[in-house]
């Protein structure tokens, strides 16, 4: 059974938007030539923006398999879903235990369009769509749509995957991440990846430029600034890292290092 939240916004074709930039780098076909070309100026500047994107992919593929795995979480709530790319997380999570509930959000009108068509769920489970935007948690946190499909009494897993670099601290992502784990019961778990020039900081200034130049807001952020979202949370082993470095299961796709990949991810525990 899937569910689907109202009609979206008209779909604004005159500026990149960052959720089918994305969709450019993991060689989708949702994008519009104003996406393709500011995807292409980051590339310019990091040639491996689209392994970057891919192993960001595969650690959301990892880390939600080891939730359904390894866990009693039967509830995912996944918060800038971007555009649809087989297997998604419902397929993943439902892989294992086809009961499971997934309640998908996002803002880009595109992905609403694309939801409607591919985010179908098992007989036995749910998935749902919300189009709401992460900087406004309430809009999230209150909806019927929310509380028809998961039971927030039981523990969720909540992920925010490549989503807080496009939060910049005049939002207050901090206090949106403190809202959206407070409403989660004990036992949920907060799955997570950003952005970080750690790795390689020169080009970022000229990549977050792009992006800014096209409307997108962004800022990435250090190892300590993204630890301090999973404040009062237990990390799963290990810990906050690379995402190359999260449980892998197979080999790195060729190319990929901690400064091409430039992304840090983590799972953690609500006690």
């Amino acid at each position: 059974m899937a569910d689907l939240g109202p009609t979206a916004d008209p779909i604004d074709t005159t500026k990149p938007h960052g959720a089918r930039m994305y969709d450019y780098y993991l060689d989708g076909k949702d994008h519009y030539e104003v996406d393709q070309e500011a995807a292409a100026q980051v590339e310019t500047i990091f040639p491996t923006a689209r392994i970057c994107a891919k192993t960001n992919r595969q650690f959301m593929h990892r880390a939600t398999r080891w939730i359904a795995a390894h866990t009693d979480v039967r509830q995912f709530l996944d918060i800038g879903t971007g555009i649809p790319t087989q297997p998604n997380l419902h397929q993943i999570a439902q892989q294992n235990h086809p009961e499971s509930r997934i309640v998908y959000v996002d803002n880009d009108p595109v992905v609403l369009r694309h939801a409607q068509a591919l985010m179908r769920s098992s007989p036995e489970g749910r998935t749902a769509y919300i189009q709401a935007d992460v900087r406004e948690p309430d809009s999230i946190t209150s909806a019927d749509l929310l509380h028809r499909t998961l039971d927030l009494s039981r523990p969720v897993a909540l992920s925010l995957n490549a989503l807080l670099h496009f939060v910049p601290d005049t939002y207050r992502p901090y206090d949106i991440v403190e809202h959206l784990v407070g409403t989660l019961a004990p036992g949920s778990y907060l799955i997570l990846s950003h952005c970080t020039p750690d790795f390689d900081p020169e080009p970022w200034e000229k990549i977050l430029e792009v992006y800014r130049s096209g409307g997108i807001e962004t800022q990435v952020r250090t190892r300590k600034e993204v630890l301090r979202f999973f404040e009062g949370l237990a990390f799963v082993d290990p810990g906050l890292v690379s995402p190359l470095h999260w449980r892998p299961d197979g080999d790195p796709l060729p190319g990929a290092t901690d400064a091409s990949v430039s992304f840090y991810a983590g799972v953690a525990l609500k006690r």
